[in-house]
This record gives structure tokens, C-alpha cells and sequence, in this order.
């Protein structure tokens, strides 16, 4: 009888926290109109911040193709598949 008694003890305990750790998640969870708000605040969210990366990656974009534009750049290419070198080891 003693097991029985202890065993039921442990289930109304676990049972009370159950429901204790229910009503807090139903308190703290926040509900779709806080959910939104907050996506709206993060900043890939911000059609500015959309913008400015866009502009960035434009920006290096063009940066990188002028670079391998140039005329060292070029020569150092063409150098190495012709085999020629251009720095770097030797096998």
C-alpha cells in the first residue's frame, strides 16, 4: 500500500507541475500579432536594410569584376594556364 501512496503522490506532483508549466507557456507565448511585430523589427525585415545590402552586394560585385579586369590580372591568368608560372610553387 505504501508504493500505491507514493506512487500517486509522484503522479498528482507531476500532474500539478504539468499544468503549472501549461498556464506559464499560455502566459509567455507570445500570440501571432507580437510574433509579426517582432519578425517586422528584425533587421532583414526592413525593406531600408533590403535595399542597402542589395546596393552592397552590387557594389562588390562590380568591384570584383573591375579587379579581374585589369590588365595585371589579366596577364597573371593567361600566364598560368599557358603553365608559365605567375608565382606560387614549382612542382
Amino acid at each position: 500500500m505504501e508504493v500505491l501512496r507514493k506512487a500517486l503522490i509522484v503522479g498528482a506532483v507531476l500532474g500539478v507541475g504539468a499544468g503549472v508549466g501549461s498556464a506559464l507557456f499560455v502566459l509567455v507565448t507570445p500570440g501571432e500579432e507580437k510574433i509579426q511585430s517582432m519578425l517586422k523589427e528584425m533587421p532583414e525585415q526592413d525593406p531600408r536594410r533590403r535595399t542597402e545590402a542589395a546596393k552592397t552586394k552590387e557594389l562588390l560585385l562590380a568591384t570584383l569584376q573591375e579587379a579581374a579586369a585589369t590588365q595585371e590580372n589579366v596577364a597573371w591568368r593567361k600566364n598560368w594556364m599557358d603553365g608559365s608560372g605567375g608565382g606560387g610553387r614549382s612542382t
